[in-house]
């Protein structure tokens, strides 16, 4: 639950008004990509959104990744990576994929992600 904790925390750093985000939004930063926010759901005591990168937004394909879908818990102040794509196209992401069936292990390796991912973002200038 820490690292729920700790993502939360980081989470709440990134997106100001975490308790009630915008619908859609774009954080842009010199030498990043472009970050997209999208609300996907908005309860009493829960929020889901998804962060991502689009990754060759100029032409087509384009496919967004880590592809995150984020389920935040407002009362208990935490928040978990429910979703994740299942294969990265960036080498540097692919480690963190876990094979299925290990229900623990992916959780923990999704969230981990998250919260590097998270750090990164911020270090970088990001913000909602």
């Amino acid at each position: 639950m820490s690292l729920y904790e700790g993502n939360y925390r980081r989470l709440r750093t990134l997106v100001e008004a975490l308790d009630a985000p915008p619908a859609h939004a774009i954080s842009r930063v010199p030498g990043d990509l472009p970050l997209h926010l999208e609300v996907l759901e908005r309860c009493p005591y829960t929020s889901t959104l998804r962060l991502t990168y689009w990754f060759d937004a100029d032409r087509e394909p384009v496919w967004p990744d880590p592809d995150l879908i984020v389920r935040i818990y407002h009362d208990a102040r935490m928040a978990e990576v429910t979703s994740c794509c299942e294969f990265h196209r960036h080498r540097i992401l692919r480690p963190w994929v876990t094979p299925g069936g290990e229900e623990i292990r992916q959780r923990w390796a999704r969230n981990q992600m998250f919260h590097k991912w998270l750090e990164f973002c911020i270090e970088n200038g990001h913000r909602f």
